[in-house]
């Protein structure tokens, strides 16, 4: 069975015609060159609060067919890190997984599982596929889900994703699916968040790791991000852009209770 939108009508709209009209409204205003990016770092919160600077992320870089989006299981259903393998019915249609990528991946690593119970109730990924369809129209996906895993379990999921590429003879770009900073005021968020994101544009997932942890920053997706920037790095990426950082209080008004959020282009 396919898997059915577990995000729809709460983190964006439900209906084809609504969701393509709110995309429409979300995209930048100036036209820029396509990046050929390795990787993309983009926002997964309601579309009000961050779709705004999901789409201006995603719309920077040219949308291969193939695209690999790793996220946080916030519920912690499932195996630690889990590929769905059942395709996924959207609003705009339904997006096939790309089973070969997903069967090669799996069979890299004993890490990865192929585990649907991850997918059901998770928005991290499913938020980013509307505004991926939109830009390629032929799109198919390798969704993976990651619970909390050390460090060298991050270095082992980042080299099977490579082993993977170079099995396939295929190169997925990679999307990493985050929020920043969770319910603290704009000022503690904007100074904690300040620190994650000078580690992202470093490329030093292991300080990254590392900084998260030690000064207890409330980043949903620093693993996925650590895993994103290993394996960008493996695939040859040597900087990241930041396109915006923002929170919720631009949409909501309240200062004193944010949520960070941050877009970035890897090449």
């Amino acid at each position: 069975m396919n898997r059915q939108p577990a995000a729809a009508d709460r983190f964006y709209p439900g209906s084809r015609s609504a969701l393509e009209q709110m995309i429409a409204g979300l995209m930048p205003d100036a036209t820029a060159k396509k990046e050929q990016a390795i990787a993309l770092i983009s926002p997964h919160a309601g579309y009000i609060y961050s779709g705004k600077l999901a789409c201006e992320t995603i719309s920077a870089a040219v949308i291969p067919e193939q695209v690999l989006i790793i996220g946080p299981n916030h519920h912690g259903r499932g195996d630690p890190v889990g590929v769905s393998t059942a395709d996924w019915d959207m609003p705009q249609g339904t997006v096939p997984v790309d089973l070969a990528f997903a069967r090669t991946l799996v069979n890299c690593s004993p890490l990865i599982t192929a585990d649907e119970n991850p997918h059901r109730h998770e928005h991290s990924l499913e938020v980013q596929v509307p505004f991926l369809q939109t830009f390629q129209k032929n799109l198919k996906i390798i969704p993976i889900a990651v619970s909390q895993i050390s460090y060298d379990d991050c270095v082992g999921v980042a080299t099977a994703i490579t082993d993977a590429v170079r099995q396939t003879r295929t190169q997925p770009l990679l999307l990493a699916s985050t929020d920043m900073s969770h319910y603290e005021s704009r000022l503690s968020a904007g100074r904690k968040d300040k620190q994650a994101l000078d580690c992202i544009i470093d490329l030093d997932p292991q300080k990254l790791y590392r900084t998260i942890i030690e000064n207890n920053i409330s980043m949903c997706g620093f693993i996925p991000v650590a895993i994103t920037l290993l394996a960008a790095k493996l695939l040859g990426a040597t900087s990241a852009r930041l396109v915006g950082y923002t929170d919720s209080g631009e949409t909501s008004g309240d200062l004193n209770q944010v949520v960070g959020y941050a877009g970035f282009v890897i090449t």
